[in-house]
């Protein structure tokens, strides 16, 4: 897939969002420190704008195919397109999502804002059923940690013929792996702070849209709750993105090579993967147990419960509380980085061949 300007996605994260080629110019956009500008020119102040962030929107919005508007975090972005559904409208979503997105649903559902209607989004015929009167359609594909996916252009064509808006969160697929806008969604969310930043050290979100006045619309919502990302965190997502390329086709390689392998072990009872990204979801075979000890029994592998780092993480789903109780308590979720594929299996077989009953 190649972006209009006749450059591959690979070629467009080097290169967008650089400065202008002039005589001692930076090959980088600079890091701005400034919360106040001099009056007369586009920004006025720095709740409307700053440089360091226009070159991490101008290169993932050119990922995108759209208009790029970086936010403080991920959830920032979430709850802003949340906020612009009207009161007591119905919102579809996926039973299976990121909880942030899930939990600020129900957090306005519980105070009368909205209504949800929940859906397995892998069931197109059921989420197409489910549009019929909703303003807002929340697409997660692949979802968290469930790993299904959406036929997002099927879905998309049903909610507009509905008269909803389309939302397709796209962090754990990135750009180069699908465009929804191309799809026909109106809104893309990103948790910037996954793998587009992608060395687990910056708090970044975004939005990305491909028609102006609904652009206008979420500018203006970012200005009036200010919330606006760091500029040394927008900084750090800029220069994750230089590298998003390489980053994504090595975990996605090392991926596919562990399901591969992971399929064939007796202490995995089931392995979800949708065929392309790097993150794997595995059952154990001996339970919530097993599960447990299996994260902390790896030396590479590191429990946590961010993903779309350099690093390999992982974690089982429900330890947390509010994970959908339709996730098998048995699940850990996997998020494959960078490292050599045979240390990193290695260090799970080591850990998984304790976990089998003779």
């Amino acid at each position: 897939m190649s972006d209009p300007s006749g450059l591959s996605p690979a070629t467009v994260t080097v290169t967008a969002g650089r400065p202008s080629r002039e005589p001692d110019q930076p090959l980088n956009t600079p890091i701005t420190m400034a919360s106040t500008y001099v009056a007369g020119g586009d920004i006025d102040y720095g709740r409307y704008g700053n440089p360091t962030w226009s070159a991490f929107e101008e290169t993932l919005g050119a990922l995108e195919g759209g208009r790029c508007l970086a936010f403080a975090t991920g959830m920032a972005a979430v709850t802003t397109v949340l906020d612009l559904v009207g009161q007591g409208a119905t919102v579809v979503a996926p039973v299976h999502a990121y909880q942030g997105s899930l939990m600020a649903i129900g957090d306005l559902e519980a105070r009368g804002r909205l209504q949800s209607r929940l859906v397995d989004i892998s069931d197109t015929e059921a989420v197409v059923a489910a549009c019929e009167g909703a303003a807002l359609v929340w697409i997660e594909s692949p979802t968290n940690p469930a790993l299904e996916v959406a036929d997002i252009e099927t879905i998309t064509a049903a909610a507009h013929e509905a008269g909803a808006y389309v939302v397709v969160d796209n962090t754990f697929a990135t750009p180069l792996l699908q465009r929804p806008l191309t799809l026909g969604a109106d809104i893309v969310v990103h948790s910037g702070t996954k793998y587009l930043a992608g060395h687990s050290d910056a708090l970044i979100g975004a939005l990305v849209v491909d028609d102006d006045e609904l652009y206008q619309v979420l500018l203006g919502r970012r200005g009036l709750t200010g919330s606006t990302p760091g500029t040394v965190e927008a900084w750090l997502a800029a220069r994750g993105l230089r590298t998003l390329h390489l980053r994504v086709e090595r975990a996605q390689a090392n991926a596919q090579t562990l399901v591969e392998r992971l399929r064939e072990h007796p202490a995995v009872a089931e392995v979800r993967y949708p065929g392309f990204g790097a993150i794997v979801a595995i059952v154990l075979a001996e339970g919530e147990l097993a599960a447990d000890l299996l994260v902390r029994k790896t030396r590479i592998w590191v429990h946590a419960t961010s993903l779309g780092g350099v690093e390999s993480t992982f974690e089982r789903r429900r330890r947390w509380r509010t994970e959908a109780p339709t996730i098998p308590v048995a699940l850990v979720r996997m998020s494959v980085g960078i490292e050599d594929v045979e240390d990193l299996w290695a260090d799970l077989e080591t850990a998984l061949d304790t976990l089998v009953v003779p």
